[in-house]
């Protein structure tokens, strides 16, 4: 599949916000399941932006203002050709071993009622135990996008048996590293089956390292394996670690954050005829004036 990403979060702020920085996790690194075809990532705003990487080998991106700013934009888009191997990953970059992943945090954290709910899943082997969550989690929880925020627990979230994909991850993270089974937060983006294109977020699922598997997708969300119509963006031990947007300011009053994320397929004619173009184309020649407010969106 190819996979066309046009990905847009703008910030407007009541005032002047100087010293903004922006830490951006929002380009894909290729493996053998995907291959990054174009990707570009523009600001309407004068500054710096620096590449790097991270510890967990993400991609990143640091936009630094050139001066102090009302309002700032940032577009990605993008075309990136996936394979189907019914969640199982290949030729990933993994600079940390699968160990660090069984690390707890405070956003996946699990208290009794996860532990015990996890123990009720153990199955014959790991590979099983996983379906067991997925599918657990899956008919325990229901989609509700008003009930928690992008600092929500595992904890509060299976309290309330409601949340949005960045909860229904927390849990199975938290669930699973209880087991044993290190399991890991993955952002990224996902072309809906239902049609609908345009979004109000991105899509979060999780990773879990299996034997003789290796690292295997889980969208616990929508209670399957992940699937040719997966982009994958950045992993972490959690949400904080993979976020594709956080930031930092001083002064701007109250801000206001509008993110528009449409992931579609391309289709076969579609790459087709962007073939046939290049082939031609080669041919031819929120915080007080002394503070710092954080920014970052939550993931549905």
């Amino acid at each position: 599949m190819r996979i066309r990403v046009d990905y847009t979060t703008t910030y407007d702020y009541s005032s002047l916000a100087s010293d903004v920085i922006q830490l951006l996790r929002v380009e894909p690194w290729g493996h053998d399941n995907q291959h990054i075809v174009s990707w570009r990532l523009d600001t309407d705003t004068d500054g710096h932006l620096r590449r790097g990487t991270d510890v967990f080998g993400n991609v990143t991106h640091m936009f630094y203002a050139d001066a102090p700013i009302r309002r700032l934009a940032l577009h990605v888009s993008g075309d990136v050709d996936t394979t189907e191997t019914h969640g199982v990953l290949g030729g990933t970059a993994e600079p940390l071993p699968p160990s660090v992943f069984l690390r707890t945090t405070p956003l996946s954290t699990a208290d009794e009622g996860i532990r015990a709910w996890a123990r009720s899943c153990v199955a014959v082997n790991p590979l099983d135990t996983c379906h067991a969550l997925l599918g657990g989690l899956y008919g325990r929880m229901t989609f509700d996008a008003d009930v928690t925020h992008s600092h929500t627990d595992a904890i509060h979230a299976f309290g309330l048996q409601a949340g949005v994909c960045q909860d229904y991850s927390h849990v199975f993270l938290a669930a699973a590293r209880h087991l044993g089974i290190p399991a890991r937060y993955v952002s990224g983006h996902l072309v809906r089956a239902d049609g609908l294109v345009t979004q109000p977020a991105g899509h979060a699922w999780v990773e879990a390292h299996l034997p003789d598997l290796g690292w295997v997708g889980f969208d616990p969300t929508n209670g399957m394996s992940t699937t040719e119509a997966y982009l994958r963006v950045a992993v972490g031990l959690d949400y904080l670690d993979a976020a594709p947007v956080r930031g930092a300011r001083r002064g701007g009053g109250a801000e206001t954050m509008i993110v528009s994320v449409t992931a579609s397929d391309a289709g076969p004619a579609q790459r087709q005829s962007q073939s046939q173009s290049q082939s031609q184309g080669q041919g031819e020649g929120e915080g007080g004036s002394q503070g710092q407010s954080q920014s970052q969106a939550q993931v549905q």
